[in-house]
């Protein structure tokens, strides 16, 4: 209504419409003022918090909206749906120290046919996988340069020892004349003694003239005398034959050993197995040639086995001889003994070899897998998690954990020590209750969440 006041109050300096008096026409007088003299009426302050409120309600929600919208920003995040991921949950319980592997049933022991001289394969006398005898001929090489070369060495090595011979049979001719002299002085003695004897007679009875008498003396005196220089000629040849005779008879057995070394490197060029046993692996053909020093084929025992394994390198200071491994074949149980350990790394395993503790199992077969469960401690109470192919990809330092509400996983450092098929033991990092991604993290390695979403089969 025109002439009225903002506050609702009517305007004292405006004159009221014409013909419009007391709210009806004709004139009537206009309405006094209120009582406060025409001053407006002052409105009470609402209190801060209704003035306020409103706007930090607004400001709260904002805040909460941005929190949201802008969460994860900073944290790499990989979302998967929950179906494509194995959980694990922590647990304290018994704690089994072994690890499963797969052994290979072995020859217990396997010789190597090996060529001491090289030469081109003209017999093969046996087929790969026969059994074979201790001693049998298998192949046969030929080699021309070796037998002359043996031939050669038989001449020079026959007549050195014809020399040797020759100079035994010189000492023996020198012995044998030195018997022969003190044989004739021997003689020579005796017929003096007994000359002298007779003539001692004639002596005294002046049969003979003194003159004579003394002439046998002397001789007899010189022979003495011939006898003693003659035999101590001959101890002292004597102890020079013997000398001699040793050495020569240490280069005769020298000689005589070269020349059947130098026949045996022929016989070497027929490869004989060495022991009983079962051929295999037999790499030889009519026309080839072979070096010295080339493996032709194994010979394998047939009567007594082993296993051989390749075990994953993180095991290997953990293995140790004597350790224990339990198996089973048909519905027997069995147990082998950890004998040799291989430390050389290859692929990323190395080899045991395993001997059979008590009776072996029958009718095994040389190359059969056996699944066996290779102790490597006593079992021991601990807190551990379910193994999963989690371990390969973060090396046991760290794993995917997640929250109470299950909605996402974040990345956690953790410790986590043995192994064993089945569980992981957890050193630190990890309380009971706690569940954790178990399988694989491929894709999401490098990420520090993991969001679980719903897959599409899921309401």
């Amino acid at each position: 209504m025109r002439g009225m006041h903002p506050s609702g109050q009517s305007n004292p300096n405006e004159r009221p419409a014409l013909g419009v008096i007391g709210g009806r026409a004709g004139g009537a007088e206009p309405v006094p003022p209120p009582a406060d003299h025409g001053m407006d009426k002052p409105l009470a302050r609402p209190p801060a918090w209704r003035r306020y409120g409103p706007y930090g309600a607004a400001a709260v929600v904002i805040v909460g909206a941005a929190l949201w919208l802008l969460h994860g920003v900073g944290v790499s995040t990989y979302r998967v749906p929950a179906d494509q991921l194995t959980l694990g949950t922590v647990t304290r319980g018994k704690f089994d120290d072994y690890i499963a592997v797969r052994a290979t049933v072995a020859p217990l022991t396997t010789f190597y046919l090996t060529t001491e001289q090289g030469g081109i394969v003209t017999q093969v006398l046996a087929d790969d996988g026969a059994t074979v005898k201790a001693g049998q001929p298998i192949i046969v090489l030929s080699n021309t340069a070796l037998r002359l070369q043996v031939a050669s060495r038989e001449a020079d090595i026959s007549s050195q020892i014809n020399a040797i011979e020759s100079t035994k049979l010189q000492l023996e001719d020198t012995r044998f004349k030195y018997q022969s002299q003190l044989l004739d002085i021997q003689h020579q003695l005796a017929v003096l003694k007994s000359d002298l004897a007779r003539d001692k007679i004639l002596l005294d009875g002046n049969a003979i003239a003194p003159m004579l008498y003394q002439q046998e003396q002397e001789q007899y005196r010189y022979e003495l005398k011939l006898r003693d220089a003659t035999i101590a000629s001959r101890n002292a040849e004597q102890q020079l034959r013997t000398t001699q005779l040793a050495q020569l008879g240490k280069t005769l057995g020298w000689l005589k050993d070269n020349i059947a070394t130098a026949r045996a490197s022929l016989d070497a060029l027929t490869i004989r197995a060495p022991t009983a046993g079962q051929l295999t692996a037999l790499d030889s053909k009519v026309g080839e040639s072979k070096a010295s020093g080339t493996v032709l084929g194994e010979v394998d025992s047939l009567d007594r086995f082993k296993l051989t394994a390749q075990v994953d390198e993180f095991y290997l200071g953990r293995i140790a001889l004597g350790q224990t491994a339990l198996f089973s074949v048909g519905d027997q149980n069995f147990q082998a003994t950890v004998v040799k350990i291989h430390p050389q790394v290859s692929d990323g395993t190395f080899k045991v070899d395993l001997h059979f503790a008590g009776p072996e199992p029958q009718g095994i077969t040389v190359g059969q897998a056996i699944d066996t469960k290779l102790e490597l401690g006593g079992a021991a109470t601990a807190l551990m998690l379910p193994n999963g192919p989690f371990y390969q990809d973060t090396g046991g330092q760290w794993a995917f954990v997640l929250a109470p509400d299950g909605k996402y996983a974040m990345r956690r450092n953790i410790e986590l020590g043995r192994r064993n098929p089945d569980h992981v033991e957890v050193v630190s990092g990890l309380e009971p209750g706690e569940r954790v991604i178990v399988s694989s993290y491929q894709g999401f390695q490098r990420v520090q969440r993991v969001e679980l979403e719903k897959s599409n089969h899921q309401n």
